[in-house]
């Protein structure tokens, strides 16, 4: 008896042991970088928002996967693409951080892109939203998790243009990003039987709108769209209720978050429409998680923030389900589970890295709607993933084989 009950505890062991060399993190722990913007004109939608987001999920998956500690390692961008590669590049080479999650510009995103790439290490996309992260600058390493432009302008402008208002006048940030949410939406209006009259360029952090809204004024169009985004965006819009613009041509944010339209208050953006992949209050679920963002934070969640937890909890169970935290088997695992959760009803990861999901189209409340500080907007219509983002077809990353 004594004999057998040895082997028995034997055999345990040696199982016991076998599980435990087959679950293999690298360097004792699982380590994410954040990198954000938190101080400049992106702060308030990104922002330390975003590392509390990624730090929320780490807590809420328990601390550990595979029985080895998770860390969250964040740093400010101050939006310098150099310093935000340099950082990538030194997080990976020298400080063993597995992933990273962005909440930048497109600039820094793509520069980080390239050097995640090269080292074969993870990078989620919460925040970039060009589209060339998944078309000509896709890797097999890159996951753009929140939304991309193409989502964000088409979803929009394909609704009002099919809901009457048929002209438009773009005002668009001069640089990448704007012209590449500018063309998504111009080709929107046209699919849906409108027109783009015009369009005029502004720079970065513009203080004064005047010029630009007294052309889009003249232009007569019904809509002015705002390929802009963060500061540009909120003066664009208030200088706009100034003149008095936006009670005879309604204006269209093609990007605008919840603390943009909070900052600019009801009585200035009241009746806008935007488009969104997240709004806190659209059920039972979005509002509980937002309820204990909120106590993190002391705002309410934007769609970056939900995007980051969202992606760093599918992360993880992910290392969980392959017991590894080697980059290849992970991103496998992550674009093979599909994510139902309070941000993602019904959302996968393409073979190009672009995880598609439902969009919803907003409106902005008016000041006697409200019932609340952060009651600013309501879902007026969901939009199918099929129907928000480009078709897998379309795609030009380099991996597909078409």
């Amino acid at each position: 008896m004594r004999q057998n009950t040895k082997g028995l505890t034997l055999g345990v062991l040696l199982m016991i042991g076998a599980a435990t060399t087959s679950a293999q993190t690298t360097n004792g722990a699982v380590k994410i970088g954040v990198i954000s913007d938190l101080s400049g004109p992106y702060s308030a939608q990104g922002g330390n928002g975003t590392v509390r987001a990624v730090e929320m999920a780490v807590r809420d998956f328990g601390g550990k996967v595979l029985g080895k500690p998770i860390e969250v390692v964040s740093v400010d961008y101050g939006g310098n693409v150099d310093r935000a590669a340099t950082k990538t590049r030194e997080w990976f080479d020298a400080d063993n951080v597995d992933a990273v999650v962005e909440s930048t510009d497109s600039a820094a995103a793509i520069a980080m892109g390239k050097i995640a790439a090269q080292k074969k290490k993870l990078i989620i996309y919460a925040s970039a939203g060009t589209t060339v992260l998944t078309n000509a600058e896709c890797s097999s390493y890159g996951i753009q998790y929140t939304y991309n432009a193409y989502a964000l302008s088409n979803s929009v402008a394909r609704a009002v243009t099919q809901g009457g208002d048929k002209s438009w006048y773009f005002i668009t940030l001069d640089r990448a990003a704007g012209t590449s949410f500018e063309q998504v939406a111009a080709n929107a209006v046209k699919a849906a039987g409108g027109e783009v009259i015009g369009s005029v360029r502004h720079p970065l952090n513009a203080s004064d709108f005047a010029s630009f809204l007294l052309r889009a004024q003249a232009s007569k169009a019904q809509v002015i769209g705002l390929a802009n985004f963060a500061v540009d965006t909120q003066n664009a819009i208030r200088q706009a209720a100034e003149f008095g613009i936006n009670k005879s041509q309604k204006l269209v944010p093609l990007l605008i978050y919840d603390t943009d339209v909070k900052g600019l208050g009801l009585a200035a953006a009241q009746g806008m429409q935007f488009s969104t992949s997240f709004y806190w209050d659209r059920n039972k679920d979005t509002r509980d998680w937002s309820q204990r963002f909120f106590k993190l934070n002391n705002t309410m969640p934007t769609m970056i923030h939900a995007g980051a937890y969202s992606a760093t909890m599918h992360y993880l169970q992910a290392i969980a389900a392959v017991r590894t935290d080697a980059s290849d088997a992970v991103i496998k695992q992550m674009k093979a589970t599909p994510i139902k959760d309070f941000f993602a009803d019904n959302g996968t990861i393409r073979e190009d890295g672009l995880m598609v999901h439902d969009m919803y189209l907003a409106q902005v409340q008016k000041p006697s709607e409200s019932r609340g500080e952060w009651d600013v907007a309501k879902i007026i219509r969901t939009i199918p993933r099929e129907e928000a983002f480009e078709p897998l077809s379309a795609s030009t990353c380099p991996l597909l084989k078409h």
